[in-house]
């Protein structure tokens, strides 16, 4: 798995001096278990993330985006043609966007 949100959160988290088993006890999960979390071993869900968000004092999209772009990163990372794909997916939200908007 990838720790591009883990990094984010370690380091949201170590620069305002938290304990890991004070963010652990706020999701209400066992420090081990935020543990994984940071480390990439674990999934944070999407409303956790939005608790540590709040709780870190930090931009809720920014930690959401990072979280959407480890689960992404999971799935292609091993293609041959990840980029391409990327650029793939990119163009189709934006076509998506645009007729959602008409609508």
């Amino acid at each position: 798995m990838s720790t591009i949100f883990g990094n984010k959160l370690k380091t949201l988290r170590e620069g305002q001096q938290i304990p890991q088993r004070q963010l652990a006890s706020i999701l209400e999960i066992d420090t081990a278990t935020y543990c994984k979390i940071e480390k990439g071993d674990r999934r944070a869900k999407r409303e956790q993330v939005l608790q540590l968000a709040d709780s870190l004092q930090t931009d809720p999209k920014e930690l959401l985006r990072l979280w959407s772009a480890d689960k992404v990163y999971d799935i292609i990372a091993e293609e041959d043609e990840a980029t391409q794909i990327l650029n793939v997916v990119a163009e189709n939200i934006v076509i998506y966007k645009r007729q959602k908007a008409k609508l």
